[in-house]
């Protein structure tokens, strides 16, 4: 394969060519400086010197049946199917509706026009009638009846005073209303045929009408009579006058020879009129006059729809038939400018020019059409009588082929100062239409081409020398070799790049070599499931590519003609492929609109790009392979530029500006300059460091007072950024401290209407409630839980304090059991239940019928406050203070005895002060640490089970032990009070 090469890694949009004119009514400005077109639904903005779209004006879902722009460029209404008038503001990007309103026919509108001061608008429907507009004060004034038929022009009389309209319809006849009594005053009945345009003289007085029936009538408005017919033998579209009082002598026009007239219509030839004389001064030649075709002929695709004048510029332009826009100079009609309006299916597109400033397309047309990349002008090439289907450039640029349905190819001459081309070689020969042509890759001497007929052919190319002495007539091209080379139709042709090699790829599945010289058959490339679009030659290696439409491309072996390698990635056709960065890539394009780049290395699809919504036919690369066009089915053309290297510096210089800003970033939280900190993290959109920031300053002594400092520094947008931070903190349990002090800092600091314009707020709001929410329950669950433990523990003491206070433990003494009680948790119990009262160190215990509530401690209320991970909690209905207390079940072993009393004393004393320490510290409530309290319970309350008495026979050895439940304290006195009468 080829040598180690600057792989290619994206392409972006450079530039587009698009349908802007589909047909209808084309309007220029009053400066001349904007044309406006019908496109589909949409009015089409295009800037005249640049020929690029400015703008558009569009109603989604609302088709587009007419417009009209006023006189003074102001006001732009359209009409729509849906029987609807929109007024636009079209200078506003994007253009603005400023009005609409319902428009009072029954049918679509089928013809507009305003009237010389912009304030009336005239509106002829396929109803028959004809409604007037106030513009400026919205409303309807008239509406003329009397039409039959759908209203094909419609015209203002010049003179405001005369206050007349004039409409024709497809009864053939003029209508003139008096729009002071709304009734029809005349009806100029000379026309046979459809009126196609109505014209006043500058005076007022005279009406020139054309139509379809091959005459130009001349009316006396004045009298509404008849002045003269003038035959002018062609059907007529469009009618302009020339200035009067001024001579075009390029146009033989002498302003003593009174008014002159300018028609277009079905010969595609503008010619100019004398009124006086009756006859024809001036015919201007058809572009395809150059290539020598009969003039005579007709054909639709010539048909001039509409003729626009704008003495402003001194510019008269011409709408052709298949879409094209002409500019002319209006002095010697010269042309100027030529604008496609409409592509129609782009099938081929190759470069043209040594710098590759051009760009030749083939459409689903007769024409071929050079484009300057520059300035989108292009020139429409006339010689084929039929569809063009493919191009092909020679080396330097200078010169192409094209083949087209016609059975014919042609050599096309392109002169680089003047950047006009002109047809200087055609070749017969072929018996059906030539579907494919290849120019030879080194030296301009040789055209192959292929046919649906099966057939290869090679063409010799005339010397240098005479091409360029070529100015009308085209040479005829002499085939020096003819083969039948597939059984199927032959769908593509590529010349290797020593130009000693052609490869053939057909419908019949298979890819043919060749030898270029003779046309001998070197091999035959089969493993296609179906039929080959397109063959391409590497341009370093031995090996060429072949696109199919089973939607494979393959790599195959010119050495031993073998299959290399397989790339699958269409869903599709491939319609075209072609070599990259001196073939290690690939370039495709499939029926589906993608273009795929891939990697021939690891046969990996590098890039898709998806930008065309129909069959991608045309695909080429300039000779630098810095731009890519590629035409498709869709009507666009577009222009991709390599922006591998772009990118790769950008990647690079981010990364160097993010390392960069990193250590700023480090460097400020380690200088503990904070403010400037959360800045900066906010900037990279780093919400982990902001985090980190905000932690740092809590651990401080005056953390909260700090950061509420810091957050008032920051501005409005860096505030609305935290708040979306905190939102993702707070999803976090261990974040959500610090989250709800950020929050809490927010809340207090900012008015709601001043949060209320923060352009986040409703997602933030909406992503808080929920885990704050969960987070309070959360919390709360734990409140309860170390309350629970309180009273837990203050029931077990008081239950062993008044085991501990029994009568027959006699030789336990005040002292000591002031003492014990002191121990456990500070609080000192009377020798009567009844009578206990807390120490003033102690926490108030209520017992109040029954219910024991405690306060937590200030170790419990750290621990409800500090962030825990346990779940485990009882139900909220069993700590509910309107409930009864819980009761705890306590199995406490009874063990025998073996020690005397003075040992049962130092143990109380022990497990009291073991479990004192326990409570006050709350450090953990663990399994393990209850286990260990309740062995120490069971063991005192074991003990004083034994009795008082020091000389009291023990239990026997090899006693089992007994459980006793210990439920309430009454309950357990009552035990011990058993167990020591015994």
């Amino acid at each position: 394969m080829a040598a180690a090469q600057v792989q290619k890694k994206n392409f972006a949009v450079q530039g587009k060519i698009e349908p802007f004119f589909t047909g209808g009514k084309v309007q220029l400005s009053a400066d001349g400086r904007h044309l406006f077109c019908t496109c589909g639904s949409k009015v089409q903005v295009l800037d005249v010197q640049t020929g690029k779209v400015q703008t558009s004006v569009q109603q989604d879902d609302d088709d587009l049946s007419c417009f009209a722009l006023s006189p003074d460029d102001k006001h732009l209404v359209t009409a729509h199917r849906s029987l609807l008038l929109r007024q636009w503001d079209w200078t506003d990007s994007p253009p603005s509706c400023t009005r609409t309103w319902r428009a009072i026919h029954i049918s679509p509108i089928s013809y507009m026009t305003f009237d010389t001061t912009s304030t009336l608008l005239a509106t002829g429907g396929t109803d028959s009638t004809i409604k007037v507009w106030h513009v400026i004060q919205q409303y309807c004034t008239h509406n003329l009846k009397g039409c039959q038929g759908v209203l094909s022009v419609v015209a203002f009389h010049p003179d405001i005073t005369k206050a007349q309209v004039y409409g024709a319809a497809s009864d053939y006849k003029i209508h003139v209303w008096d729009l002071n009594t709304s009734k029809c005053i005349a009806l100029l009945d000379k026309h046979y045929s459809t009126v196609t345009s109505l014209q006043f003289t500058q005076d007022g007085k005279t009406l020139l009408a054309a139509g379809r029936d091959n005459i130009v009538t001349m009316w006396d408005v004045t009298k509404f009579q008849v002045l003269k017919t003038i035959p002018v033998f062609e059907s007529l579209e469009s009618l302009v006058l020339l200035p009067e009082h001024q001579d075009f002598p390029e146009l033989c026009v002498k302003k003593e020879d009174g008014l002159h007239f300018v028609t277009a219509g079905s010969k595609g030839v503008l010619k100019v009129w004398s009124s006086q004389k009756s006859r024809c001064v001036f015919s201007h030649k058809r572009p395809s006059a150059e290539t020598g075709e009969n003039q005579s002929k007709p054909d639709q695709s010539y048909l001039l729809t509409q003729t626009l004048m704008n003495t402003q510029t001194d510019t008269i332009a011409t709408v052709t038939y298949d879409h094209n826009i002409l500019f002319y100079k209006l002095q010697d009609f010269s042309l100027t400018k030529q604008f496609v309006g409409y592509n129609d299916e782009v099938l081929d597109i190759k470069f043209l020019g040594e710098d590759d400033s051009h760009i030749a397309v083939a459409t689903n047309s007769e024409q071929v059409r050079v484009f300057n990349l520059a300035t989108m002008d292009c020139q429409i090439l006339y010689g084929h009588t039929d569809i063009v289907l493919s191009l092909s450039v020679f080396k330097k640029g200078q010169m192409f082929a094209s083949s087209s349905k016609d059975n014919t190819i042609r050599l096309w001459r392109f002169d680089a100062t003047s950047g006009k081309v002109h047809c200087v070689g055609m070749g017969t020969g072929h018996t059906h239409a030539v579907s494919a042509v290849a120019c030879a890759r080194l030296k301009p001497v040789f055209v192959a081409s292929v046919s649906v007929d099966t057939t290869l052919k090679l063409w010799a190319v005339p010397p240098q020398a005479e091409l360029s002495a070529v100015e009308h007539t085209p040479i005829q091209l002499q085939a020096t070799a003819t083969e039948r080379a597939h059984e199927k139709d032959i769908n593509s042709i590529a010349v290797s790049p020593n130009d000693k090699l052609l490869a053939t790829g057909s419908q019949d599945r298979t890819i043919k070599l060749w030898r270029a010289q003779d046309l001998h058959v070197l091999g035959t490339l089969r493993g296609h499931k179906r039929g080959i679009w397109c063959v391409d030659f590497s341009p370093m290696d031995q090996v060429v590519a072949s696109s199919s439409a089973d939607g494979t491309i393959k790599i195959w072996s010119l050495a031993d003609f073998t299959c290399l390698k397989t790339f699958e990635g269409h869903d599709c056709s491939v319609m075209k492929v072609i070599f990259l960065s001196r073939g290690a890539q690939l370039l495709s394009s499939g029926s589906d609109g993608l273009i795929k780049l891939w990697t021939i290395k690891n046969n990996e699809c590098v890039q898709t790009f998806d930008q065309h919504e129909d069959k991608i036919w045309a695909l080429v690369a300039n000779s630098t392979e810095t731009s890519v066009v590629s035409g498709a089915a869709d009507s666009n053309i577009i222009m991709w530029k390599d922006v591998t290297e772009e990118e790769e510096q950008e990647e690079k210089a981010k990364t160097e500006e993010l390392i960069l800003k990193e250590q700023e970033l480090s460097n400020l939280i380690h200088e503990g300059r904070f403010l400037k900190a959360i800045g900066l993290a906010i900037t990279l959109e780093q919400p982990y460091r902001v985090l980190t920031i905000v932690t740092d300053i809590l651990k401080k002594p005056e953390g909260k007072s700090q950061l509420e400092k810091t957050l008032k520094k920051l501005r409005e947008d860096q505030i609305d950024a935290v708040l979306k931070f905190v939102v993702q903190w707070n999803t976090n349990s261990r974040n959500c401290h610090q989250a709800q002090a950020v929050l809490s800092i927010i809340l207090k600091h900012f008015p709601p209407d001043q949060l209320a314009q923060f352009p986040s707020i409703k997602t933030a709001i909406e992503g808080l409630v929920p885990y704050t929410e969960r987070h309070f329950q959360r919390l709360n669950r734990l409140l309860q839980q170390s309350m629970f433990v309180e009273y837990t523990w203050q029931q077990m003491r008081m239950a062993t304090e008044q085991g501990s206070t029994e009568p027959d433990q006699s030789l336990q003494t005040d002292e000591d059991i002031n003492m014990e009680d002191t121990s456990n948790g500070g609080v000192a119990f009377s020798s009567d239940p009844t009578e206990q009262k807390p120490d003033v160190s102690a926490e108030q215990i209520n017992t109040d019928k029954g219910i024991t509530r405690t306060e937590p401690t200030k170790q419990v209320q750290e621990l409800a406050a500090s962030d825990s991970s346990s779940e485990e909690s009882l139900s909220e209905s069993d700590l509910s203070p309107d409930t009864d207390a819980p009761v705890m079940i306590v199995d406490v072993k009874l063990e025998p005895g073996t020690e005397d009393t003075t040992e049962q004393s130092s143990d109380t004393k022990s497990v009291g002060q073991s479990t004192g320490k326990k409570s006050s510290s709350q450090e953990d409530s663990s399994e393990e640490d209850w286990d260990a309290v309740l062995a120490a319970m069971r063991k005192s309350d074991a003990n004083k089970t034994k009795g008082p008495a020091k000389g009291k026979p023990s239990a026997k050895q090899g006693q089992k032990n007994k459980t006793c439940p210990v439920k309430t304290a009454d309950y357990s006195n009552k035990k011990r009070r058993k167990s020591s009468s015994r």
